[in-house]
């Protein structure tokens, strides 16, 4: 039988879950262990998220308005 792969979380999904272990980290009450599973799994969910954010901006485009059509166009940071 496939494995079957677990879906990634969307961006909002992985924000809160970093934040929860950002929350978990800053109380400091936990063996070390936990600190460095936590410390690992909040680092994959920052790549994550960075990833997210950055396939987002390629997709971004501007309608600009060209006489009576409206077209898009890749974004540009100005």
């Amino acid at each position: 039988m496939p494995e079957e792969s677990t879906p990634k979380p969307g961006f909002e999904a992985g924000l809160e879950e970093l934040e929860r272990i950002v929350k978990e980290m800053e109380a400091g009450d936990m063996p070390l262990e936990r600190a460095l599973e936590l410390f690992e799994k909040g680092m994959e969910l920052s790549a994550a998220c960075r990833k997210q954010l950055e396939e987002a901006e390629t997709r971004v485009e501007m309608l600009v308005r060209k006489g009576e059509r409206v077209t898009p166009e890749p974004f540009t940071e100005k």
